[in-house]
């Protein structure tokens, strides 16, 4: 018989342990910043055979896949060796593919929670920027020009006039191809010029930047021209002039949008990873590279690589530029209830889901939905699962409709042979659940069944994507949209929500080139229908509001409450406080569970907030002051303070991180040394006053006493895994030499004058 332990372990499988890490993760880094992992990602190992990973996100500018395995998996003694080689295949695909790669343990997860939370605070990062996974979104529109092949002596008006063209053309990227020493500086300059805007220009040698920098001033002498190379960081200029290496390293001192024009000098080097950083980090409206060297070694092309590395469109603009079909929408609605579905930042839980939609009456709708209004059409349905799939391609079979489903279950041979069967139209409908999300194309989709309810936008603009690709004669994609009822926090994702698009009419354009959904708004205001929809039967007078709230977008501006904490000078336990006994009001309360919400407050909230009850804001620009004015003003109702500073300044390496046993160490040493010399050690009730203490009951005395302040006010942390203490980054890396120094003569005064009282 199993005991209750290993009962549960044993339960904690597929979704369960994949909610159990969000849970962890929402708790180390808050629900909204949960919304960025990407469950199941789809990627392709060495073999070209189709892989998932359990999570997946950007942090900053890595990405990281992170793995939620049973305790076999790791023990070549449990578990068949095929597998075992298997796994590590699929780890070390990951890693060729550039990823990091973290593993955690189910049993890891439920047996030491923190344990687990401090390890994504040190992989991760204490306050780490995660972005959403691009892998979707189209590349960008553009071309090479060859200079080679205009004349010399106009080379550079004809360069000009074919970028101008480009634009003219909705491009957004574009290569110069031009020989060394014909002007490449000087053309980029005077398109730039042209444009108006902010510009970049990046470099890789310092040489090459001051270069650019002296043509800007002297053709365009009416802006300022910058540099930002080594010691000279002048990133307020109009102009910019920096090594992609100084700019790289400091991204954080440039907003996304500064710059409305960027240049990438010797662009054939975009591939590398300082240029990557740099390129996906910024959105010009327009980029252009340059290169004297447009063949590469490995026959690649460099424009595909430079547009690939730069950042990519969005949807809408892709559609606007022609890059992407219009999509039109219907939308159906269900009579399930997702209200009770439990859910987290990313997904429903899926045992919960099954039990709502997996019903006879659903299913029948989504099969009546394509007989009445799709007749020949060949489409993809996205099912919840594989399960899923295959029960709505019976019921499509039973209606006499040539359907089929395909899953990653399947070998690759068989998933080809439906796939190339559905594009010559021998299958009508392919019923899916994760396969097709990506690593397919077929333009030939004309319409698309959201049947799977998912919160994750990512997961949803994936799938749109799939039917968003050109093909002649097909004017739009059409999006049945299948609308169960939900609550405002666990509503599954629509393309109206995630246009944010209010009024809905059937078959209406959700994304257009703005001047058609003009156009056709026109037509639906006479009550007519736009001649696409002519053989759709739909009413073009039905109107209703579609509620797009979103909460992890009201979120993302805000600041939760453990932020809350962070930027005020006032201890986690007064928050706390003040928020159950209502002195502080969120402004957003997102309830996960029956017993668990997450709370945000706007910045204007956490201002108003700190003037009323006289409470200093902090942040990483002042929170150094902070330390040190917590260091001047140091209350001294036991000497713990200053020793325990005294042992950070002795022991921290380079990140400001000190080993906890070293302070201990530290600790004992002082007050031992005091102790045989003759000298007050400390007041009668004091460990240390008592002796005969452990390292242990020191290390306990030291966190529950000095280090507590400390911490409140988040400028050490401890890391109670590896039993280190670290210093907030902000704080250490700004403290000079000199600072250094008085805080340690501050720690000696204090605690003379601690002593003398002690004496009296």
């Amino acid at each position: 018989m199993q005991s209750s332990e290993e009962q549960a372990y044993h339960s904690a499988s597929g979704s369960a342990a994949e909610d159990l890490f969000i849970e962890l993760f929402s708790e180390t880094f808050g629900a909204e910043k949960a919304g960025y992992l990407y469950s199941q990602y789809h990627f392709f190992d060495i073999y070209q055979n189709s892989r998932y990973a359990d999570f997946v996100l950007e942090n900053g500018l890595r990405r990281v896949a992170i793995e939620i395995d049973d305790e076999a998996s790791h023990n070549k003694q449990l578990v068949s060796s095929e597998k075992f080689y298997d796994d590590l295949l699929k780890q070390n695909s990951m890693v060729y593919l550039g990823w990091d790669v973290y593993r955690w343990a189910v049993r890891q997860m439920q047996v030491q929670p923190e344990s687990v939370k401090d390890e994504l605070r040190i992989f991760l990062g204490s306050h780490p920027q995660f972005k959403e996974i691009e892998d979707y979104l189209p590349a960008q529109k553009g071309k090479a020009l060859d200079g080679a092949k205009l004349e010399l002596r106009e080379h550079q008006a004809e360069a000009l006039k074919s970028l101008g063209e480009m634009r003219s053309n909705s491009e957004t990227i574009a290569l110069l191809y031009h020989a060394t020493g014909t002007g490449k500086t000087v053309t980029a300059v005077m398109d730039a010029k042209r444009c108006g805007g902010r510009t970049l220009f990046l470099a890789h040698t310092q040489e090459l930047v001051n270069q650019a920098t002296e043509t800007f001033r002297k053709l365009w002498p009416s802006v300022t021209v910058g540099r930002f190379i080594e010691s000279i960081k002048q990133p307020d200029a109009y102009v910019v002039c920096g090594s992609v290496q100084s700019v790289a390293l400091h991204l954080d001192s440039f907003k996304d949008d500064a710059f409305d024009y960027l240049v990438v000098d010797e662009a054939h080097h975009a591939a590398a990873d300082t240029y990557q950083k740099v390129l996906s980090y910024f959105k010009p409206a327009f980029t252009l590279g340059l290169t004297a060297t447009p063949e590469r070694a490995d026959d690649k092309s460099i424009l595909e690589i430079f547009k690939n590395t730069a950042h990519k469109l969005d949807i809408q603009t892709a559609v606007e530029i022609g890059e992407l079909v219009p999509v039109r929408c219907i939308r159906i609605h269900t009579n399930i209830d997702l209200s009770k579905v439990r859910f987290n930042s990313v997904q429903y839980n899926i045992r919960d889901l099954e039990s709502k939609i997996y019903v006879p009456e659903r299913n029948r709708l989504i099969v009546d939905t394509w007989l009445q209004y799709v007749r020949d059409k060949r489409t993809v349905v996205f099912c919840a699962s594989v399960k899923h799939a295959e029960q709505i391609a019976g019921l499509f079979q039973g209606a006499g409709i040539r359907a089929a489903s395909v899953s990653g279950g399947m070998k690759q041979s068989e998933r080809k042979e439906f796939q190339d069967k559905f594009v010559s139209r021998e299958i009508q409908v392919l019923c899916a659940c994760d396969l097709l999300n990506e690593g397919w194309d077929c333009p030939e989709i004309e319409v698309l069944f959201m049947a799977r309810p998912t919160m994750s936008k990512v997961l949803y603009t994936q799938q749109l994507g799939r039917g968003m690709r050109l093909y002649e004669g097909k004017e739009s994609l059409m999006v049945f949209d299948f609308v169960d009822n939900a609550s405002q926090y666990n509503m599954p994702q629509s393309l109206h929500r995630l246009f944010k698009l209010k009024g809905y009419k059937p078959g209406q354009l959700a994304v257009a080139p703005s001047a058609q959904k003009t156009a056709e708004a026109e037509l639906y205001a006479k009550g007519e229908k736009p001649e696409a929809l002519i053989d759709w039967p739909v009413d073009a007078t039905d109107y209703e509001l579609v509620d797009i709230f979103n909460w992890q977008e009201e979120a993302s501006g805000m600041i939760s409450q453990m932020e809350f904490v962070r930027r005020v000078d006032v201890q986690t336990e007064t928050i706390e406080r003040y928020v159950r006994e209502g002195k502080l009001v969120p402004d957003l309360v997102v309830p996960m569970s029956e017993h668990r919400t997450f709370k945000y407050f706007k910045e204007e909230t956490l201002e108003k907030y700190a003037k009323e009850y006289g409470w200093t804001l902090i942040d990483d620009s002042n929170r150094k002051d902070m330390f040190m004015d917590m260091i001047r003003q140091m209350d001294m109702s036991y000497s713990y303070k200053p020793v325990l500073i005294k042992a950070v300044m002795l022991y921290a390496d380079e990140k400001g991180r000190i080993r906890l046993e070293d302070i201990v160490s530290y600790f004992r040493s002082y007050y031992e040394g005091r102790r045989a010399a003759g000298l007050p050690v400390e007041k009668k009730n004091s460990i240390f006053a008592k002796g005969g203490y452990t390292d242990k009951e020191a290390e306990r005395n030291i966190l529950a006493n000095p280090f507590k302040r400390f911490e409140d006010m988040q400028m050490l942390r401890h890391t109670k895994t590896l039993g280190i203490v670290q210093v907030d980054e902000s704080v250490w890396k700004k403290l000079c030499k000199e600072e250094k120094a008085e805080i340690e003569k501050i720690c000696d005064e204090k605690l003379e004058a601690y002593y003398q009282r002690l004496s009296k």
